[in-house]
């Protein structure tokens, strides 16, 4: 099985190279082309050298909502020449409310209320349950930011990284579509999903000391936070029932075959 090729910078807990993945057809994702992390806020100056000298990173996907960017601000990349591709994927965060976005409350904070009143108890969902459905609303409700982080990966001259807070659940899903559209395995796919479960505990501490997330998260643990292996094939099995799988999906909103080898030429060439 595929280990993670983990990042050890100062600033981050959750970065990950996704290159050595393998394909289906015997191709590897490679070395400097995908990168998956945490928040990038604390990175030092050394950090920010390294990730653009060593790494050759050219773009963020950053997926943070336009709360979080208000409480916490872009980061120090956002002083350099990588390009930002600031993606929120939540239906109702938008910059054109009036109200603040640093006044508002977190999207998902408003998504666990209505979950918890909308269906009682005995009714309410397992934790994979939770949590594919979570993703699935991403792809149902904000299919534009989806293919736009999708085609910024795409299309990005050096290394690209995926970052939302912790890099698990929206990095996650965005990430997981990226290996499927080069043909990894599912178990594969599976499996690096699950790998930030090594990390949560680390950037449960880390994002506590943050001022968009240390509320939301005083009273939750790490088993609740943790990705499991389950919830993500659960997401790709649903879309695999409902259209076929990513590609599937993909095509549904446009993605076309030319976008794949795109997409293939910048992960396995």
């Amino acid at each position: 099985m595929h280990q993670p090729s983990w990042i050890e910078l100062t600033g981050v807990v959750n970065m990950r190279d996704l290159g050595g993945v393998p394909t289906a057809s015997g191709d590897v994702v490679r070395h400097r082309r995908l990168l998956r992390s945490d928040n990038l806020q604390d990175l030092p100056a050394s950090s920010v050298a390294t990730l653009l000298q060593e790494f050759r990173v050219t773009d963020v996907i950053d997926l943070r909502t336009h709360v979080e960017v208000a409480r916490e601000g872009d980061g120090p990349l956002r002083a350099t020449s990588v390009r930002h591709h600031h993606l929120t994927l939540y239906r109702e965060d938008s910059d054109e409310s009036g109200i603040p976005a640093a006044e508002r409350v977190l999207p998902w904070e408003r998504d666990e209320a209505e979950a918890l009143r909308e269906r009682p108890e005995a009714h309410r969902p397992s934790h994979d349950e939770f949590w594919s459905e979570h993703y699935l609303s991403f792809l149902s409700t904000r299919p534009d930011s989806v293919l736009s982080a999708l085609h910024a990966i795409a299309g990005s001259e050096g290394a690209a990284i995926v970052h939302c807070a912790a890099g698990k659940d929206r990095t996650g899903t965005i990430v997981g579509l990226a290996l499927k559209i080069v043909d990894v395995p599912d178990e594969v796919v599976i499996a690096d999903y699950a790998a930030s479960a090594q990390r949560v505990e680390a950037i449960l501490d880390r994002l506590r000391r943050r001022p968009a997330y240390a509320e939301n998260l005083k009273h939750k643990t790490v088993a609740q936070q943790s990705p499991r292996s389950d919830t993500m094939r659960m997401l790709l099995g649903t879309l695999e029932a409902r259209h076929g799988g990513v590609h599937g999906w993909l095509a549904t909103h446009g993605w076309t075959r030319t976008d794949t080898e795109r997409m293939r030429r910048k992960l396995l060439e």
